[in-house]
């Protein structure tokens, strides 16, 4: 089963590689969703290979292609570019729910029917509508397979309608986010973890990727890479998607935390693309420290500050909070007590001490900096909005608004609105 999918999956990746040549070489009057859909035809005749792949799945390809040209146009993303055969995820859609079939088989597993690939199972963990629990507000709409370095997985699209929520009550809050101390909130409480590997798990891919180095140095100018160092990158890949799902699985679990408890988040509107830059310059004008700031980008990547944001979105959203974005200039520097910014307040990277005479105030320097995030709220001085803009005052609460964050989708019928999500599951076997 896993090698028909991967054959699909490259099935997939040549097909994009083909449609981006097409567009390339076609005339600007040309590129035409009709036109393209004429091309794939033709070459999944003139193609065995590209025949693997159903028509279906190759739909959904040329549809994802064209939408990634408007999302470039919108300004929302790059050009698209061909896809690599070693540096791109290997993805299958099955763009109709209806041709999945799901069974569930026990409270651990379920089947369900890919197209060319045959029945499959897959871990069960979160409920899904089938059965007698779908109807047409409450269904499956659609599966993507996706492959990752710990195995194939399955993702199903589920539509569901949902009652509009309640606002929320809880109090509000302001987050500052960091390395040290991930988040910390202006209520005195912070969120932290430790590392996403155990120890001997970072010996291991120490150890790999030591290996790695020794063979690779071995190996010859031209020569291609040998079935050892492609097994040992397959083993550091493994461990750090490892890694990356312990971190994932903290962000889920440490945003839920706050939705449930938090009526009103507010964060910085932190610039990250910016932050992450690399200090290397130019021929002419060399960067400096340009190693200490490499590290740096790697925790601010590590620490995935925009995932959060993005997370708290839309569960903020389900439960009827709100979230709100304030300017970040100043926050760490301002004391939260008397409201003046000293040369100097901030002595160490945890510790705060207010040089203003009158004041004299000291404390956790990540709890300063939160709380000054949400006296920016409170004052309705420098909110920004989603698209970036300064926002001159506060409007009023209301209703949460249609958000597409996250893989979900809300949209509001009547006094219910309608969520489209993505519900994870397993490897085919």
């Amino acid at each position: 089963m896993a090698l028909k999918a991967d054959d699909q999956a490259h099935a997939a990746r040549t097909m994009w590689n083909c449609l981006h040549a097409w567009w390339q070489m076609m005339p600007k009057e040309k590129r035409t969703l009709a036109n393209a859909d004429a091309a794939i035809r033709q070459a999944r005749q003139d193609i065995d290979f590209l025949a693997i792949l159903p028509a279906q799945a190759a739909q959904a390809v040329l549809k994802t292609y064209f939408q990634a040209w408007k999302n470039c146009w919108d300004g929302r993303a790059d050009a698209p570019s061909f896809k690599a055969r070693c540096r791109t995820a290997l993805t299958v859609d099955v763009p109709q729910g209806r041709d999945l079939n799901i069974i569930r088989v026990h409270r651990r597993w379920g089947m369900a029917n890919l197209p060319k690939i045959g029945r499959v199972r897959f871990r069960w963990t979160k409920d899904l509508p089938v059965g007698k629990h779908a109807d047409k507000e409450n269904r499956i709409t659609g599966a993507r397979l996706v492959k990752d370095p710990l195995g194939w997985h399955i993702a199903f699209r589920v539509q569901t309608l949902e009652p509009v929520p309640e606002p929320h009550q809880g109090p509000q809050v302001g987050i500052d986010v960091g390395i040290t101390v991930p988040l910390a909130l202006s209520d005195g409480q912070t969120y932290e973890h430790g590392e996403w590997l155990t120890e001997q798990e970072r010996a291991k891919l120490l150890g790999l990727e030591q290996r790695a180095a020794r063979r690779k140095k071995h190996r010859r100018p031209g020569e291609r890479t040998s079935h050892r160092l492609h097994h040992t990158y397959d083993q550091i890949a493994g461990l750090r998607a490892k890694a990356k799902r312990r971190a994932a699985d903290w962000q889920h679990k440490t945003t839920t935390q706050i939705a449930d408890t938090y009526c009103v988040v507010v964060v910085e509107a932190l610039q990250i693309t910016n932050m992450v830059k690399s200090a290397r310059g130019t021929v002419e004008e060399p960067g400096t420290n340009v190693a200490q700031k490499s590290g740096l980008n790697r925790s601010i990547s590590g620490e995935a500050w925009g995932r959060t944001v993005t997370l708290l979105t839309y569960k903020l959203t389900r439960r009827g909070g709100t979230l709100a974005k304030v300017p970040a200039p100043g926050t760490s520097r301002r004391c939260s007590a008397c409201g003046f910014t000293t040369p100097g307040s901030r002595e160490t990277q945890a510790l705060f001490v207010c040089k203003n005479p009158g004041c004299g105030w000291s404390g956790n320097a990540d709890h300063n900096a939160a709380r000054n995030v949400l006296h920016l709220y409170r004052t309705g001085h420098g909110l920004v909005s989603a698209a970036g803009r300064a926002v001159v005052r506060r409007a009023p609460r209301v209703k949460p608004p249609t958000a597409r964050q996250g893989g979900i989708s809300l949209v509001y019928v009547g006094d219910r609105f309608k969520s489209s999500a993505c519900s994870t599951s397993c490897r085919p076997r």
